[in-house]
């Protein structure tokens, strides 16, 4: 297979003016370029481009994918409404990274597995499904940074297995962990996260806040200043209606929410991690457990079924023989496969019914007559029909 890497970006908030698509098409005269996004493959050769620049300048989301297992992701949020302090107790590795960008917060976030290579697979259709965390962290749900938290010990350990790195106190435990969006499940799958470590972080993760309804709206935002309520509508009416949509949904989310993080015990990153292999060694057993009574429940069916087969051949012993000779002179492997299964059917009858001797030594004659057949004594071999003179 040949290298294949994917890039994507994607304006969310305002679109690209046409002296911003004219210098992207600098950087590329192969990719797709549309007024939200810039997108390119290679299979050879590598991107010419800055992400971090490009997404400073003009894009909100950004999502790399290439087959030797290389993954990231970049997120851009006003910073209005993530703070880079928050960002940052979260986001500070190599795998996990926050820097305030002028008027924005980038989020970037990085996974590698050189053992599972992604020769299958492709990155086109993955952005649209993570965008939605853009407006998630604006409303102050911060599960998507701690996953990237557990992304970087997870990744930063297995890399290194650095023992001091393992130390480190994890960062305020979000709500909800136990139950992810669509977006964090997403996320957690494209930058395979580990689900037993998410497992393991979430039992001490409080259910999640309600989310605000459309009641809540109205009185948050009939309690603003009429000055703030005057600037926002003319930033729609100078088409800034996403990032103002999003600013609203933001202050209202965190309104309604404030105060709803318990306290916690911080556990290490060790913890963490050991308790995911307690976790993952309990679910395989139970996986284990479960497959084993699957496997037992699927033997006693096809026990059954046989049984009842077997005892509709009782007493036609004579006419399984003819048709077995019948198939065999046709000379065709479809037919030799058939008359195989008929002679399993008779071995078997012949069991129940006390008569092994009888039907090994017509057996042995049935091979000796079709010695030069070699196609089907092979099928007979493999299927445990082998007799000698020793065994009649």
């Amino acid at each position: 297979m040949s290298e294949y890497q994917y890039y994507e970006f994607q304006a969310v908030d305002q679109a690209l003016s046409k002296e911003a698509m004219s210098s992207l098409r600098a950087i590329s005269s192969r990719a797709d370029i549309t007024p939200s996004s810039f997108v390119n493959t290679y299979n050879y050769g590598d991107f010419r481009g800055d992400a971090w620049k490009l997404m400073e300048r003009y894009f909100d989301a950004f999502l790399y994918f290439a087959n030797w297992g290389t993954r990231e992701l970049m997120l851009r949020v006003p910073r209005r409404m993530l703070s880079i302090e928050t960002a940052k107790q979260y986001c500070a590795s190599e795998f996990a990274q926050a820097e305030e960008r002028g008027e924005h917060v980038i989020l970037a976030f990085r996974s590698e597995d050189d053992d599972r290579e992604d020769w299958d697979e492709d990155g086109s259709g993955r952005l649209a499904s993570l965008i939605p965390l853009r407006g998630e962290l604006a409303a102050g749900d911060h599960r998507v940074l701690y996953l990237a938290w557990l992304l970087a010990i997870h990744q930063g350990y297995m890399e290194d297995d650095d023992e001091e790195e393992v130390q480190v106190v994890e960062p305020p435990i979000p709500p909800g962990l136990g139950k992810l969006t669509g977006a964090q499940a997403a996320f957690a799958d494209f930058l395979r996260i580990d689900e037993d470590l998410i497992r393991a972080a979430a039992e001490r993760s409080a259910a999640p806040a309600p989310e605000p309804d459309a009641s809540d709206l109205r009185a948050w935002i009939a309690a603003l200043p009429a000055a703030e309520k005057d600037e926002m509508l003319a930033r729609v009416a100078a088409g800034d209606a996403n990032r103002v949509r999003l600013e609203l949904a933001s202050g209202c989310a965190k309104s309604v929410q404030a105060g709803n993080a318990p306290a916690h015990e911080p556990r290490t990153a060790a913890q963490l991690l050991a308790r995911a292999d307690e976790l993952q060694s309990e679910r395989r057993r139970v996986e284990a457990e479960r497959a084993a009574r699957a496997k037992a429940r699927r033997e006693q069916e096809q026990a059954a079924a046989r049984e009842q087969h077997l005892a509709s051949l009782t007493g036609r012993s004579d006419e399984l023989w003819a048709k077995v000779d019948e198939l065999v002179a046709a000379k065709r492997p479809v037919e030799y496969d058939r008359a195989v299964g008929l002679l399993c059917d008779l071995r078997d009858l012949a069991a129940r019914e006390d008569r092994v001797t009888e039907t090994e030594g017509r057996l042995l004659a049935f091979r000796e007559q079709y010695a030069t057949r070699p196609a089907l004594l092979r099928r007979l071999d493999a299927a445990g029909l082998r007799v000698t003179r020793s065994h009649v």
